[in-house]
């Protein structure tokens, strides 16, 4: 199976209380690529990011990792290709300490204990966060949630990440060690958000989603210098794109 290679096709998904979030969306994200969804509340980025994995099935259309549809018969493998990080690091920890957290993924998958011991100080290392590995999870602070969620995910082997508003609750500093670390990384990488800075140092490509489509797919460049775009989708330049004059 390739599994580097995210495509979807004529995606659209309806709740069950009738709202449409997603409608035809296409596209196709390659090996290596680092991809921002952008847009308001509601334009559907979570929504697409949870059919990425398989939490949610279309309504009609299809995604496919490399080879394999997402689909109910195919989700184990998928979801050993994608990893993915929550919004919320408390949606993803839920056992009591750090060690066991991050554990759980590979003992699930049947790999021995003494093996997932190295798995899960080889992803502590990763992301910077050893020194947690005896801690409470529900004593940590929010950046730190976010580095052990980040370790579980990796723990799994993952070749693809798809990140949901991975720099939210952090603070200015926890949000820059989270940026150099994801410099690091070669996999695949889907990051829906709304830190406009983030996604054009991180992402050589930006996907602009507006009221459940995409409304357009370039390079930061060019996206966040279409003003009438911006205006449309109410976004605006990242701070670091705009000419800003301070008095001194």
């Amino acid at each position: 199976m390739s599994h580097h290679i995210v495509e979807a096709k004529g995606l659209s998904y309806n709740y069950p209380d009738g709202y449409k979030a997603l409608s035809g969306i296409t596209f196709k994200i390659h090996h290596g690529e680092s991809v921002a969804l952008v847009g308001e509340n509601g334009a559907g980025k979570s929504t697409l990011l949870l059919h990425l994995n398989g939490y949610l099935t279309a309504s009609e259309g299809e995604v496919r990792i490399g080879d394999l549809p997402v689909a109910k018969g195919t989700l184990v493998n998928i979801r050993k290709a994608v990893g993915m990080l929550f919004q919320n690091s408390d949606d993803q920890l839920f056992l009591p300490s750090v060690y066991d957290d991050v554990a759980f993924g590979p003992l699930n998958l049947g790999i021995p204990s003494s093996e997932a011991e190295i798995v899960v100080n080889k992803s502590l290392e990763k992301v910077g966060a050893t020194y947690l590995k005896d801690r409470m999870t529900h004593k940590l602070s929010a950046g730190e949630k976010r580095s052990v969620a980040l370790a579980g995910v990796l723990a799994m082997s993952p070749d693809i990440l798809v990140m949901d508003e991975p720099s939210s609750s952090l603070d200015p500093r926890a949000r820059r060690r989270l940026i150099e670390l994801l410099k690091t990384f070669n996999h695949t990488k889907i990051i829906a958000t709304h830190d406009l800075d983030m996604a054009s140092e991180l992402c050589s490509r930006i996907i602009v989603m507006h009221k459940g489509e995409i409304a357009a797919d370039d390079t930061p460049e060019k996206i966040f210098n279409d003003e009438k775009l911006l205006l449309e989708t109410g976004l605006e330049k990242p701070l670091s794109m705009q000419k800003l004059n301070c008095d001194v």
